[in-house]
């Protein structure tokens, strides 16, 4: 069935998304976990990664009704074991030759398997004023994200790695719903090339400023010496040389993909309807959001992964204020009728597999 066109955005309800979470609850919340999680040696992880999801869900609100992440550690320590047994079984007959090659296929069939368990795991474990996410994705279109779209992508020189891209987040979000409403995606492929293009750009251009600064400092002076003697360098020269090429590279890397990110996540919800008749808005700046993530990532080295819990609060609190659902219509009927929805398909959360691969857009 086709879904019907989205409503003209002046009949739309905007809904603000809000983060309410603050950094000294949280960081509470986070050293409790990192300290289990090492003494336990991580097998209190599994509780981190529900008490942390928990804690952003149910802070985060739309029209003053919260989300909510209802896995329970138990569950996600299963999942965890399973996969964990998988990989030492495949490691110890990976000394086999035949076996390893007949393993590694064997694990490609069985990828988009594990994806499609993921994602359904972690809808059927989402709820919005307690209306639940669901899943309905196929083998067939997970193996189309997870293996062809890849393989094409790398045949291509990568050329056609923003269509992959695009693929995967259809995927993703068509099959996604709320109760019983889908939700619809549908972008063009040139934004996504636009998106490529200027990461693109500021590696090229980024890359080479600064790559000439470092060539005036003299800081690879050392190496090109010991090029030509074919001699290692001194130890000083040798660790400047490293911190420099480590610094080169994430002031280059890292913010190409958090424009990339911040570019495809606006073309993403500007383009995605729920049920056709609602729909969503997003404004993240780019390049705001780039000196969000790198400030951020210098915070966490800088203090030891101390303020790990200000910068997440910080970014979830960045993206929320960037990010508005538009509702065709009254919130309060259109919450009415998400309940009863998934009122009437209540029963369906029941077998549960306990698979959380982090797969998401």
């Amino acid at each position: 069935m086709q879904t019907p066109p989205p409503l003209p955005r002046q009949t739309y309800m905007p809904a603000q998304v809000e983060f309410r979470g603050n950094t000294r609850e949280w960081f509470g919340i986070w050293i409790v976990n990192f300290v289990l999680s090492i003494i336990t040696l991580s097998i209190y992880s599994a509780w981190a990664k529900v008490r942390q999801k928990k804690y952003f869900y149910q802070h985060t609100y739309v029209g003053g009704r919260n989300f909510d992440y209802h896995a329970t550690g138990k569950q996600i320590l299963i999942g965890r074991l399973i996969v964990i047994a998988g990989l030492v079984v495949f490691t110890l007959l990976s000394a086999i030759p035949v076996v390893a090659v007949l393993g590694f296929l064997a694990f490609l069939f069985v990828m988009p398997w594990l994806v499609v368990q993921s994602l359904r795991f972690n809808a059927r474990m989402s709820s919005w004023s307690n209306v639940r996410f669901g899943f309905s994705g196929k083998y067939g279109g997970a193996a189309k994200i997870t293996l062809l779209y890849p393989l094409l992508a790398a045949l291509t020189l990568y050329t056609t790695l923003p269509y992959a891209d695009r693929a995967r987040r259809r995927f993703i979000v068509n099959n996604h719903r709320l109760g019983k409403t889908p939700f619809s995606f549908a972008a063009p492929i040139s934004k996504f090339y636009m998106a490529a293009l200027a990461a693109i750009a500021w590696v090229l251009v980024v890359g080479a400023v600064l790559g000439f600064v470092l060539m005036q400092s003299g800081i690879f002076d050392g190496l090109f010496a010991s090029l030509d003697t074919m001699e290692p360098q001194a130890p000083a020269n040798q660790l400047w040389t490293t911190l420099a090429t480590y610094a080169g590279l994430f002031v280059v890397i890292a913010p190409a993909g958090a424009l990339y990110y911040a570019m495809t996540r606006n073309i993403i919800f500007n383009h995605t309807t729920l049920g056709g008749a609602h729909a969503f808005h997003s404004t993240v700046p780019p390049l705001r959001y780039v000196w969000i993530v790198v400030t951020n990532a210098i915070a966490i080295i800088g203090s030891l992964f101390l303020l790990l819990p200000w910068a997440q609060i910080r970014k979830a609190r960045f993206l929320a204020e960037h990010t508005e659902i538009l509702i065709g219509g009254s919130l309060d009927e259109f919450v009415n009728a998400m309940q009863e929805e998934s009122n009437a398909i209540g029963d369906a959360y029941g077998d549960i597999e306990g698979l959380d691969l982090d797969i998401g857009l």
